[in-house]
């Protein structure tokens, strides 16, 4: 592993020397705090903020986000036919997000 580190150490310098490190967003800020991407793997944690950063967002976070609003207006509802209506929906939303999240699963024990 000390080989990759010389090698990255090496990469650093020379982009340090060539100025490409100059006028980056946030230089000279200290890094941000990602506490939600401590219990995560880092190349997972990594791939979302990149996604997070170009406006895209994961599949399984807009199910997630789909989710919550319409459980919220379901607390919210009264009437017992919309109700049922929106009982479905949550149900389908659960479907897709448990399929959404077998199928990382999966890809990640390969």
């Amino acid at each position: 592993m000390q080989r990759w580190d010389r090698i990255a150490e090496h990469r650093m310098r020379k982009a340090e020397a060539d100025g490409s490190l100059k006028n980056l967003s946030g230089e000279g800020a200290p890094l941000p705090e990602r506490p939600e991407a401590a219990h995560i793997d880092t190349g997972i944690a990594v791939g979302h903020r990149i996604m997070a950063e170009a406006g895209a967002l994961p599949r399984e976070i807009t199910l997630k986000k789909e989710l919550l609003a319409l459980q919220e207006g379901y607390a919210a509802e009264t009437d017992p036919t919309r109700k049922k209506a929106l009982m479905a929906e949550i149900a389908r939303v659960q479907m897709r997000l448990g399929i959404e999240q077998e199928a990382r699963r999966v890809f990640l024990r390969r």
